[in-house]
C-alpha cells in the first residue's frame, strides 16, 4: 500500500498519557514512584539564583578600586536589607564622609579590588511544579522531576496561547458552526474551559479574559487580533509564556474554520469533566501542540499498548487536514497516494495525495497536508 510519513495531529479518545515535568534546574523531588496525584500537587521544587545588582563603590565614593575593601562597612558574605550602610569613606578628621547604601535586600556575593564593583544577589526564587494532569507516578528523574501516566482523551490543536491551566468543560455552542459571541460568556463560567465551534471575536476573547474563564477552545481565531492581545506581531510562532488568564486554543487555523467533527464531538462527550490545557506552540524544529487532555476514571483505565501506539504516517483512508490555502482547514480522507511526482501551477514536481473533502476529490501536495490521529 502507498505510504507517506507527515505530521500528526492527534485527536484520541482513549489512550495513555504521559507527562514530563521537569523543574529549570536540580532542585528536589517530592513524589515517589506509584504516587496518585493530582493537577494541582507540587511534585518538585527548587530556588532559582536571585538576581545581581552591580554596585561600583569606587565611582560611588570617588577611591581607587584597590582600595574598596577597605572602606567596606558589609564583608562578602554577609547579609543586607535595603538601604543599608554597605560602605563608606572615612571623611576629613571623621566629617564630610560620603557613603553608599545597598539597592536592594540580598547577600553581598563578592567585592573586586579590580574593577571597584560590588557584587549583591538577591534572595533565591523558590520555584515549583506541579502534576498538571491526574495520574501517576510512573518515573522519578532524579533531583529533575517526573514522568506523570495517565489514560484518557487526548486532543492537539494548531495553535494556542497562554500556559497551563486547568478546569471543567463546558460547552458554549450546540454544533461545530457556531461562534462563541460576547453575550455567551458569563461571570459563572469563572475557572472553567468554555468551547465553541467555529470561531471566537476579539471583544468575546477579552470578554472570557474580564470572567477570569481558564480557557477558551475554538475552531479559529482572528490571527491579526493576536497582536492587540499579546502586544506585539508574533512571528515564528513560539508562545505559552505569555500572562494570561485565559489561554486559547485554536484547533483548526486562522478565520472562520468550523471544529472538526471528531474534536468537537470528543469535547462534548466529556463536557462537566476536569481538564488540562495548555496554549504553549512552537512551529519549527521540536514542534510543540497546543493540547487538552482530559483524564479517565481509574476504573476505565487500561495498560495497553494497543491505546498509546503511535501513527506510522499517511496511509489510503488516512484521515488528513489541509494546512495550506486554498482549502485551509479543511478535513477529508485519503483515497489515493500516487508514486509518481505531478506538476503543480508553480512548475514545481512534488508528491501529491488524493484526498475526498465532502465528496470532492481534490489532489494536493502531501506536505500541505496534515494526519489527524485518532483511535
Amino acid at each position: 500500500m502507498a505510504h507517506s510519513y507527515t505530521p500528526g495531529l492527534k485527536v484520541l479518545k482513549n489512550t495513555k498519557i504521559l507527562k514530563e515535568r521537569r523543574l529549570p534546574l536540580k532542585g528536589s523531588v517530592d513524589t515517589s514512584v506509584g504516587d496518585t496525584v493530582a493537577p494541582g500537587d507540587t511534585i518538585a521544587k527548587t530556588d532559582l539564583p536571585g538576581n545581581v545588582q552591580m554596585v561600583n563603590i569606587a565611582n560611588q565614593l570617588n577611591v581607587d578600586a584597590s582600595d574598596v575593601e577597605t572602606v567596606m562597612i558589609a564583608k562578602e558574605g554577609s547579609k543586607v536589607s535595603k538601604n543599608d550602610l554597605i560602605a563608606q569613606t572615612n571623611g576629613i578628621f571623621g566629617y564630610f564622609k560620603s557613603s553608599v547604601n545597598s539597592p536592594v535586600d540580598g547577600t553581598i556575593e563578592s567585592v573586586s579590588n579590580i574593577t571597584g564593583q560590588v557584587v549583591i544577589r538577591e534572595a533565591p526564587i523558590p520555584v515549583e511544579v506541579d502534576a498538571y494532569i491526574r495520574g501517576v507516578v510512573d518515573e522519578v528523574i532524579t533531583e529533575e522531576g517526573v514522568v506523570i501516566k495517565s489514560y484518557g482523551s487526548f486532543v492537539q490543536g494548531i495553535f494556542g496561547i497562554g500556559g497551563e491551566s486547568r478546569g471543567e468543560i463546558k460547552m458554549l455552542s450546540e454544533n461545530r458552526t457556531s461562534e462563541i459571541s460576547v453575550d455567551m460568556i458569563k461571570p459563572e463560567h469563572e475557572g472553567l474551559i468554555i468551547v465553541g465551534g467555529s470561531f471566537i471575536s476579539l471583544e468575546a476573547y477579552k470578554k472570557a479574559l474580564e470572567c477570569k474563564v481558564a480557557g477558551v477552545v475554538v475552531g479559529g481565531f482572528n490571527y491579526y487580533d493576536l497582536e492587540e492581545i499579546l502586544g506585539y506581531t508574533l512571528g515564528v510562532a513560539i508562545t505559552g509564556s505569555e500572562e494570561l488568564i485565559t489561554s486559547l486554543i485554536v484547533t483548526e487555523g486562522y478565520g472562520k474554520i468550523q471544529m472538526g467533527q471528531q474534536t468537537f464531538d470528543l469535547l462534548r462527550e466529556n463536557s462537566g469533566r476536569l481538564a488540562s490545557i495548555n496554549g504553549a506552540t512552537q512551529i519549527r524544529a521540536g514542534v510543540i501542540r497546543p493540547e487538552i487532555i482530559i483524564p479517565s476514571d481509574a476504573s476505565s483505565q487500561k495498560d495497553s499498548d494497543e491505546n498509546s501506539k503511535k501513527m506510522s504516517g499517511m496511509t489510503e483512508g488516512s484521515l488528513v487536514r489541509v494546512i495550506r490555502s486554498p482549502n485551509f482547514g479543511k478535513i477529508g480522507s485519503v483515497k489515493e497516494l500516487p508514486s509518481e511526482l505531478r506538476k503543480m501551477e508553480s512548475e514545481t514536481m512534488v508528491r501529491v495525495a488524493i484526498i475526498d473533502i465532502d465528496g470532492e476529490l481534490i489532489e494536493i501536495p502531501r506536505s500541505n497536508l496534515e494526519v489527524v490521529e485518532t483511535d
